[in-house]
């Protein structure tokens, strides 16, 4: 396959040209227009790697659409398949929750079933993107090790997050935010929402650093990568540093990012906080940390084509340095660095033709086209 008259989208520039891919890799590239008559004419589209999503929670929602809804497991697998792809994902890391027992149990009920699922569409060969699993766990439980060692020596591991949500700390050092974002949540009234706040209080106290040491042990010594999440202070960063982290999954302030930053993390926030311009939570805004130079990979966490259209907003973006080659980076040959995938996240000769064909209109990114090892998938 060749396709010309294309915008490049290379690492470290964009180029008009034409590329031509054999065998599931990219062949060869040309700054020139190709002549050869079965030539695909993109019409000055943007060529870009398929992205690489690393935390995203988007499978539970379509496993229970709705409260008390079981949706069928391939289906659901499908249907979450098809965004992610349409999105122009071509490799996803899902995450699935640990020790988060709530929601009237169905993370719980679901857990086996969503890892299982992910696995068997895998080997069916029923999915369009490349999927992982992301363990994340919730510290602040009393199974949580117990559960995350059932999962770890699975192959298809490929990150594990640690996180503590309870209130007046990392996330939810505003209470008003915490008490909002969970009562909408859980429907919880006034009186419901303060014995929830101190029972979570209560548990974080308990669990959260013991299990913090000893699910981070555990992933030392079988290879996985472990990020930290929501850490807001430099004592958070430096104890994921000596805990072994490689990514500060949404540091919650400046002083947080900067010392992940300057201790080897791969500092990610989320593409939502970039489209929105600023946290749900009230924290540190995304594009703050593109201007100071300390953002490193972006996630679509909870909106799948947030992740696109937040490197189209910040290569536009005239307070940061981003260009479209730089900001396409961070979800693309970063998140992919970060997890030693050395075979994609780049348009260079000898790399995987995981690919997507991106267009523009009424200054919409829009994706026309997406290839997964030289394979159309969308």
């Amino acid at each position: 396959m060749i396709i010309t008259n294309v915008q490049l989208v290379l690492e470290n520039e964009v180029i008009n040209g034409s590329i031509e891919i054999k065998d599931g890799l990219i062949r060869s590239m040309s700054d020139s227009s190709s002549q050869r008559p079965e030539a695909i004419n993109a019409n000055q589209s943007f060529l870009m790697p398929g992205l690489i999503e690393l935390h995203t929670d988007n499978l539970e929602k379509y496993f229970t659409p709705r409260p008390k809804v079981n949706w069928p497991a391939l289906s659901a697998m499908a249907a979450h398949d098809a965004q992610l792809i349409g999105s122009g994902i071509t490799t996803v890391l899902d995450a699935i929750a640990v020790g988060d027992v709530r929601d009237g149990g169905h993370r719980q009920e679901n857990l086996d079933k969503m890892i299982d699922t992910i696995i068997e569409s895998g080997k069916l060969g029923l999915n369009r993107a490349e999927h992982f699993v992301h363990i994340r766990c919730e510290l602040p439980h009393s199974g949580t090790v117990e559960l995350a060692e059932k999962y770890l020596d699975l192959e298809q591991i490929h990150m594990v997050s640690l996180m503590d949500h309870s209130p007046g700390q990392r996330q939810f050092v505003n209470i008003n935010k915490y008490n909002e974002y969970y009562q909408g949540k859980y429907n919880l009234s006034d009186q419901q929402m303060a014995e929830f706040e101190q029972y979570q209080r209560a548990q974080s106290l308990q669990w959260s650093g013991a299990n913090r040491k000893a699910i981070a042990k555990l992933c030392r010594e079988k290879h996985i990568p472990l990020a930290s999440h929501d850490d807001a202070t430099s004592v958070h960063v430096e104890e994921s540093h000596s805990l072994g982290m490689v990514l500060a999954e949404f540091p919650t302030t400046v002083e947080a990012a900067q010392r992940s930053h300057e201790l080897g993390l791969k500092v990610m926030m989320g593409a939502p906080n970039v489209v929105r311009g600023g946290s749900h939570s009230g924290n540190i805004a995304a594009h703050e940390l593109a201007t100071l130079g300390v953002l490193d990979v972006l996630s679509s966490d909870y909106f799948p084509s947030s992740l696109l259209d937040a490197v189209f907003k910040l290569a536009s973006d005239e307070r940061n340095a981003l260009d479209l080659a730089s900001s396409t980076r961070l979800a693309t040959a970063h998140p992919a660095a970060a997890l030693n995938l050395t075979d994609r996240g780049s348009v260079k000769e000898g790399l995987r033709a995981d690919l997507m064909l991106v267009g523009r209109k009424a200054n919409q990114a829009v994706i026309q086209q997406v290839w997964r090892q030289g394979n159309r998938v969308f």
